[in-house]
């Protein structure tokens, strides 16, 4: 079976800065194969792009809308921009400030 590889812009918002959200998205994505980036906005959400295998970017989406990292408190996950591609624009995750 072909698993396309596809990119999502998110924003999750709720109780997720301070309790190590994005180290934990990035080690997550590490582990997955995902590439992108995250990071905490001013307006206390924290924001990022996922690249991979379609599968692997929704087990992201989905750990992040429903689990979070420890202490966080999830209210919801917007995502907009999917996008199919023929590779990923990124190699690696990276947390950005």
């Amino acid at each position: 079976m072909n698993d396309p590889i596809v990119s999502v812009e998110f924003e999750v918002f709720g109780k997720v800065q301070g309790v190590n959200l994005p180290k934990y998205c990035k080690d997550l994505c590490e582990e997955r194969g995902v590439s992108g980036w995250v990071k905490n906005t001013k307006k206390g959400t924290v924001q990022g792009k996922f690249q991979g295998q379609k599968s692997r970017v929704e087990q992201m989406i989905m750990w992040l809308s429903n689990t979070g990292s420890p202490g966080s408190t999830i209210e919801r996950c917007d995502l907009s921009n999917w996008q199919n591609l023929a590779r990923p624009d990124y190699q690696g995750f990276q947390i950005r400030f």
